[in-house]
């Protein structure tokens, strides 16, 4: 039986930051994680998206999360990087999807942290 479209993982997705810099020359969307992404959305580069991309799925390995734009202005820029933004959370869930059919997650890691939080918890209650 096929599960609801991660009901459980959406509960818990972390949400980051994208934020728009515009300049006279060019504008970028800056995805916010431990290494800052930027894609020049005023620039044809598919190697930028490309490259962009790659280190998006390395990040996805370790958990599920989505991008929220914060800009205040509405312009052409904001409704591109909006829209950008709804399509490649999409697509980050479903490549988080296959990592997971794959057995391709780095959570190892935040399992054992959770499971030491938990054990704690129980010292604590036997004390």
């Amino acid at each position: 039986m096929e599960k609801p479209l991660l009901e459980k993982e959406e509960k818990y997705m972390e949400t980051k930051k994208a934020k728009i810099t515009r300049s006279d020359d060019k504008t970028i969307l800056l995805l916010e994680l431990d290494e800052n992404l930027e894609i020049v959305v005023t620039e044809d580069n598919p190697n930028n998206i490309k490259t962009a991309f790659n280190k998006l799925i390395i990040e996805l390995k370790k958990g599920l999360f989505e991008f929220e734009l914060e800009d205040d202005k509405d312009d052409l820029y904001n409704n591109i990087c909006s829209e950008y933004l709804n399509q490649l959370n999409s697509e980050m869930i479903s490549v988080f999807e296959e990592l997971e059919d794959y057995e391709l997650l780095d959570l190892e890691e935040k399992v054992e942290k959770d499971d030491n939080e938990g054990e704690q918890e129980e010292e604590d209650d036997l004390l």
